[in-house]
Order: structure tokens, then C-alpha cells, then sequence
């Protein structure tokens, strides 16, 4: 299993907005970077992520896994870019943030720490544990 993150603005799509789509879960659509479309290219089902508040709140919040491997972007005819369907799996305990995830020399080399506009970037093993370790939350 690989683990994620996934960054998204909450007054576009937030975590409640996730949860609500319940288990049928929803496309991780408009991404328009070729390190990041590269990224979801190489998710399989089952594999976890992040799900980060970017903009606002700048905070790990959740967690959600890959329902659905990289497929066509419905938002676009354009061949080039495809998603991936994740759907909501729990919320942290406290949120992760920012300024915490910098702080912590364990992650000072997690891509979010280093390239923070990177909408969907991976994450090691390690850092997945320490940052649910962070949050209070079950890995």
C-alpha cells in the first residue's frame, strides 16, 4: 500500500463535502500538473491519503482512500489528464498542521513541508505514522 496527500481550498471542497459523498466517493478532479496526474497514475485502489486543507486552515484533517484507480477527468476532453476516485475513510482526532508538520524534524523532508503547492504528493510510510501520531489518529 502507498500512502498521499491531496490538497483542495475547503470553501471548494472541504472534508464535509467528501464525507458526504459516502462510499461511491468522488472524482479528484481538475488537476491540471503533470508531477501531480503522475502521482494519481500511480495510486492503486485500497492505497490511503491525506486529505489537506490547503489555503484556509492549512491542516490535515482526514484521511481517505483510492476508490477507484486513475481514469479520464470528466472535466475536460483533454486525453492528457486523469483522476482518481477517493471517498472519506475518518476525520483526525486534532488537526495536522502546517506550522506543525515544519516544525517536526522527522518530516522535514515530506514533500508538503518542501513543495507545499504540490496538489497531490506522496508520502512515506513514516511520515503517514507520524503525522496520524500527530493528529491522535488511527494509521
Amino acid at each position: 500500500m502507498a500512502y498521499w496527500l491531496f490538497k483542495s481550498e475547503p470553501d471548494v471542497w472541504g472534508w464535509d463535502a467528501q464525507v458526504a459523498k459516502g462510499d461511491a466517493g468522488e472524482e479528484w478532479d481538475g488537476v491540471r500538473n503533470y508531477q501531480a496526474r503522475n502521482n494519481m497514475r500511480a495510486m492503486k485502489k485500497g492505497d490511503l491519503g491525506f486529505f489537506y486543507h490547503s489555503r484556509t486552515g492549512l491542516e490535515v484533517v482526514g484521511i481517505v482512500e483510492v476508490c477507484a484507480e486513475a481514469h479520464p477527468d470528466s472535466t475536460t476532453d483533454d486525453e492528457r489528464w486523469e483522476c482518481v476516485d477517493i471517498k472519506a475513510v475518518r476525520p483526525f482526532i486534532k488537526p495536522v498542521t502546517m506550522k506543525q508538520i515544519k516544525a517536526d524534524p522527522r518530516l522535514k523532508d515530506m514533500v508538503l513541508a518542501n513543495n507545499s503547492r504540490l496538489s497531490v504528493q506522496p508520502v512515506t510510510a513514516d511520515e503517514w505514522a507520524i503525522v496520524c501520531e500527530l493528529g491522535e489518529t488511527k494509521p
